[in-house]
């Protein structure tokens, strides 16, 4: 909401510059977004009378003008080319001198003649970006004052930027009542005193209100033998112009002048196109409306309509009908004022696809109890500028919202605050608010005012006293508590450290919504039935996860779209599925996915695209000091050659492999991506460091090759072999695998390197080769395995 500083001030003006004013609403929760001038600087400007216009002998374009500016130099020539120059006009004139914005006016010659001066456009001001000739005063303008003080141009443009729950400050009107009770400032409503017309003819228009609730109170009246063949009056233009409304014709810029001022919405119908009688009902099926901004709506029965006996008139407390409408030729006309039931309006701008000034307000809540008052406001000065007769007013009322007292505890504030407010500063601060109050022993009884929709329980209020007392004001305090440290159990890892093994491993964290893509769901984790919302934010947003893996594929879509072809991402987040009794679980995961180079490119390091095992290994960090091993697993996501199930301490604990070819192809992606997914839980236990003896005495290697079928995977064996080993065998591991020539096609040749160590005494040669006896034994007997020669 835009309005000018002067509009504000004249209801409320305290001894405080236009920064300082606005620093003062905004810590008072009403925050100013921004502050512009009205005009550009410029000095030497004028309001200056065209007497004579001739033309130029030598320019086609160019006339000559004679010029009154009031001054000691009364009468100047001017040339002038602007298409809109005449004799009587009344305009800015910059005189010799004058510093405009960007230029400065200099005595010239212009194709021959001298040109005193120059007469001006709004645009050459810098008072708007229109350049349609020259700006013209009204008649009444006298010649020779100064033009910014004649157009208020000393002047600033406030833009508010409200939360939903200030209604009451849609109005320039509401914004001066904070002011007052912010500062202390008595509150000028002089304006309102004069509003109250006589009645001068009788006729009415009957009104129904049929929908009782949706429309608690509604008033018209009727107004004969207007003229829209007049000028709207320039203060009020100004006005308009400045809160970003444009002009139509008189009678739609008072409502809309009202609106602004009051942050009452109103509406005025062309009575000749009123059939008998107005009706506040609910649409009826298959009724349509054309509306003033041109768009054709059908209309639903939950829509709240304006009609009389035949047709639907306008969208009530959204936008009137186009065939009701005022325009230029219309005399006579019935003025509304009502107050619609928040909770109908609301969401309809969302369902037309459009808003209004007038949906914005209702939706939030207008105050009913200026309702007629508005209406007589909107009537005085319809009568002032257009003329015309009033009727009476009609007003229909049925049940209001109830303002309900609230008890404010005087202990409960200083609670609460932090301060001490004693019982008079209170009620100062209630009464600067206009509350309606009274005192009982040590609580106040506060009810709160018809245009606050905002305050219903105690802390309500309280907030109410801070933002008077001044939010800056309120100290500071460190929070006092005894405080103790909390032991931290070494067999715990926190999702911090997970975090920093990830970070350290060159992955990125990302956070992405919980709301995904239902096909994610039924593509990448196999989930036929996910979790739907009911009121989704968005269609790509319809389901609950159950995995991490969409939402990081995205993420690296994200990434290559912008020139990005290296990616190591990592998200901690929750996932939801159903019970089998079909209840909801929620379960916390750590997933990763890495994309293009295993480095950077760098001179160092030859390129290379990452791998199953290079993120296997990643998985191995992240799992250390836990018993982990990898089985051959068959998930929808992955390559079915190249994936495995994660098991820590024996439990299934996630997965890990390549994305499938078939998606791969699907979402665009080069290379290869390799994922894992684990529960967080089984991560964030560990087993406590034992401390152990370091052997003195060196250790010897055996290693030992055997031909194995090719069914037969290395981790059973070592599994195998670590389950009956001898205590002098320290560590067995695989490395080399062999199939090809020499080798049987259905067989395979696995090479271990086996350690061995004793910490008492350095192991002789037959030790060494019994332990390694054993381990052929254990792999022959178990797994049918023969040395290989």
């Amino acid at each position: 909401m835009k309005f000018s500083e002067s509009w504000l001030r004249s209801f409320a003006n305290p001894p405080l510059s236009s920064a300082k004013l606005a620093h003062a609403l905004t810590m008072a929760g009403i925050e100013i977004e921004r502050i512009e001038p009205v005009a550009a600087v410029f000095n030497k400007v004028i309001v200056a009378e065209v007497l004579s216009v001739e033309k130029h002998p030598t320019a086609d374009r160019l006339k000559v003008c004679s010029v009154r500016t009031g001054t000691s130099e009364d009468f100047l020539q001017i040339v002038c080319g602007a298409p809109n120059v005449e004799i009587g006009i009344k305009v800015p004139c910059a005189l010799v001198g004058a510093n405009l914005p960007g230029f400065t006016i200099k005595k010239t010659k212009l194709r021959g003649l001298d040109s005193h001066g120059m007469l001006c456009s709004a645009k050459e001001l810098g008072i708007s970006e229109a350049a349609d000739g020259l700006l013209l005063l009204p008649d009444d303008a006298p010649v020779g004052i100064d033009f910014r003080e004649y157009y208020g141009l000393d002047d600033n443009v406030f833009e508010l930027k409200l939360t939903p729950n200030r209604a009451d400050c849609l109005g320039v009107w509401g914004v001066a009542r904070e002011v007052a009770a912010i500062t202390s400032t008595e509150l000028n409503s002089s304006e309102f005193e004069r509003d109250r017309v006589s009645t001068e003819i009788e006729d009415t228009l009957a009104v129904q209100v049929v929908a009782a609730d949706a429309c608690p109170l509604y008033c018209g009246r009727v107004m004969q033998g207007i003229s829209l063949d007049v000028a709207t009056p320039m203060w009020m233009a100004q006005r308009l112009e400045r809160s970003g409304i444009r002009l139509i014709n008189p009678v739609v810029d008072i409502t809309n002048y009202v609106l602004l001022e009051t942050g009452q919405p109103m509406h005025a119908f062309d009575l000749a196109k009123i059939s008998d009688s107005i009706h506040v009902r609910y649409a009826h099926l298959h009724e349509k409306i054309q509306l003033l901004n041109g768009s054709q709506v059908d209309l639903t029965p939950e829509m709240l309509l304006i009609a009389d006996k035949h047709k639907p008139l306008a969208l009530a407390g959204i936008m009137g009908g186009m065939d009701s409408g005022v325009t230029q030729s219309t005399t006579d006309i019935f003025l509304e004022s009502a107050f619609f039931s928040p909770s109908v309006i609301s969401g309809k701008s969302f369902v037309l696809g459009f808003s209004s000034d007038s949906a914005y307000r209702f939706e939030r809540g207008v105050d009913f109890s200026a309702t007629r008052n508005a209406l007589e406001r909107a009537t005085y000065l319809i009568q002032s500028i257009c003329g015309g007769k009033v009727g009476p007013v009609t007003e229909v009322k049925h049940r209001l919202p109830q303002r309900t007292a609230v008890n404010v505890r005087v202990d409960r504030i200083e609670k609460v605050l932090g301060i001490n407010l004693n019982k008079h500063q209170i009620g100062d601060f209630f009464a600067r608010l206009g509350f309606e109050f009274s005192e009982k022993e040590n609580t106040f009884v506060v009810i709160p005012p018809s245009y606050r929709f905002d305050l219903s329980i105690e802390e309500d209020f309280i907030e109410e006293l801070a933002r008077i007392y001044g939010y800056d004001r309120i100290p500071s305090l460190s929070p006092r508590a005894n405080m103790a440290m909390l032991p931290v159990s070494e067999k715990k890892l926190s999702i911090f450290e997970v975090k920093r093994l990830l970070t350290t491993r060159d992955y990125h964290e990302v956070i992405n919504y919980a709301f995904v893509d239902e096909t994610w769901e039924h593509e990448l984790a196999n989930n036929s039935k996910p979790i739907a919302l009911k009121n989704p934010i968005a269609s790509q947003m319809s389901v609950m996860r159950s995995s991490l893996i969409g939402s990081l594929i995205s993420n690296l879509q994200f990434n290559l779209n912008r020139k990005q072809n290296r990616a190591r991402l990592f998200e901690i987040g929750c996932c939801f599925g159903r019970t089998e009794s079909d209840g909801f679980y929620q379960r916390e995961k750590v997933a990763g996915l890495s994309y293009g180079d295993v480095v950077s490119e760098q001179w160092g390091v030859p390129a290379r695209s990452i791998d199953f095992y290079d993120v296997k290994a990643d998985v191995e960090i992240l799992c250390s000091g836990k018993a982990v091993h990898f089985d051959k697993f068959s998930h929808p996501a992955l390559h079915p050659g190249k994936s495995a199930q994660i098991h820590i301490d024996g439990q299934p604990a996630g997965w890990l492999g390549e994305l499938h070819p078939h998606w791969q192809k699907k979402y665009g992606l080069q290379k290869n991506a390799v994922m894992f997914e684990i529960d967080l839980n089984s991560l964030l236990s560990r087993a406590v460091s034992v401390a152990a003896e370091i052997s003195k005495f060196p250790p010897i290697r055996r290693d030992l090759a055997v031909m194995i079928d090719n069914a037969i995977n290395v981790q059973e064996l070592l599994a195998g072999m670590y389950a009956e080993k001898s205590a002098i065998v320290t560590d067995i591991s695989l490395f080399d695998i062999y199939r090809g020539k020499g080798v049987d096609s259905a067989k395979k040749s696995l090479a271990f390197r086996v350690l061995l160590q004793d910490t008492e005494k350095t192991l002789t040669d037959a030790e060494a080769d019994s332990a390694v006896t054993g381990l052929i034994e254990i792999l022959k007997n178990k797994f049918g395995a023969t040395l290989r020669n």
